[in-house]
């Protein structure tokens, strides 16, 4: 029996273990309480919303913000459009930062220490939006998708520890691969990244998520209303006062427009966290991982 297992034991271990539990249900509680709020008011009625400034049951369960939501074209467009970027910007960052950041651990790359030393210095000092800004049109990228990709395309902090990552990697691995006539692309694509799944599934969460959840980009990058993220159209029904926000087919018809904003929310927040379950056994291990000091 571990000594952290009798400490456990102890009355003032077990004191401690029940205040923690107390402590960590109530703040569990206390940060689940508004997603639930508004799950249960994109199934409530307008009258009820108006009514019931809180809620977790709703009194008369209604699918019609849903109905609305799914029948306008631009929402749907808009879905679209977020999962296609978030999917290929996705797998952009993480082309990009690998192959960057495997190249970089290795100790006998020349001008390597000049390179990190970039690499901080990006970290620690960014041009900021309007030099960016400027960046993106002049390269011709206003009102294109590959301005939300681009320029995010590799994270200074995030490189520095996947680099910590392949550099404690198994040089025998690589040496011995070598002897088979491997060359180095063979050795990062056969070997390296297949043993590298913890920490790869631990930053495309981090870059979906990031990406899924971007709103300043497409604010700034995009003119083209057809051209909107998810998150755009999000903020575009959540401060507009017009009930036909997302247009509608039936020019009498009022949408429902609160339970509208609370089932977009929804919508926009599900995808993410139905993907961290699957991703969940990689996380922890590919969280720290790559921290040790290289």
């Amino acid at each position: 029996m571990s000594d952290m297992h009798k400490l456990h034991n102890t009355k003032p271990g077990k004191v401690f273990d029940f205040i923690n539990i107390i402590f960590l249900g109530i703040a569990a509680i206390i940060t689940l309480l508004p997603f639930v709020y508004v799950v249960a008011g994109s199934f409530a009625t307008e009258s009820e919303l108006a009514r019931r400034a809180f809620f977790v049951f709703p009194e008369t369960f209604t699918l019609e913000a849903y109905r609305y939501i799914f029948t306008s074209e631009a929402f749907i467009r808009s879905i679209i459009v977020t999962i296609g970027v978030t999917a290929v910007g996705t797998l952009v960052q993480l082309f990009f930062t690998f192959t960057l950041a495997y190249p970089l651990a290795k100790r006998q790359l020349r001008g390597r220490k000049l390179l990190i030393n970039m690499v901080v210095f990006a970290m620690l000092f960014s041009g900021g939006m309007i030099p960016t800004f400027l960046v993106v049109q002049a390269l011709g990228l206003v009102d294109s998708y590959w301005a939300l990709m681009l320029p995010n395309a590799i994270n200074p902090f995030n490189l520095i520890i996947i680099k910590n990552f392949f550099q404690n990697f198994s040089v025998e691995l690589e040496e011995s691969a070598k002897i088979d006539g491997a060359t180095e692309i063979g050795i990062f694509w056969r070997i390296v990244l297949p043993l590298s799944k913890p920490i790869l599934a631990t930053f495309a969460l981090f870059y979906a998520v990031g990406i899924w959840n971007d709103f300043m980009s497409p604010l700034l990058y995009l003119n083209d209303s057809s051209k909107w993220t998810l998150q755009l159209l999000l903020r575009q029904v959540t401060i507009s006062s017009d009930p036909n926000a997302l247009g509608s087919l039936d020019p009498d018809y009022i949408p429902p427009a609160e339970g509208m904003k609370l089932a977009i929310i929804v919508i926009a927040t599900l995808p993410i966290m139905t993907i961290y379950p699957f991703l969940q056994k990689h996380f922890a291990k590919g969280l720290l991982i790559g921290s040790v000091k290289g």
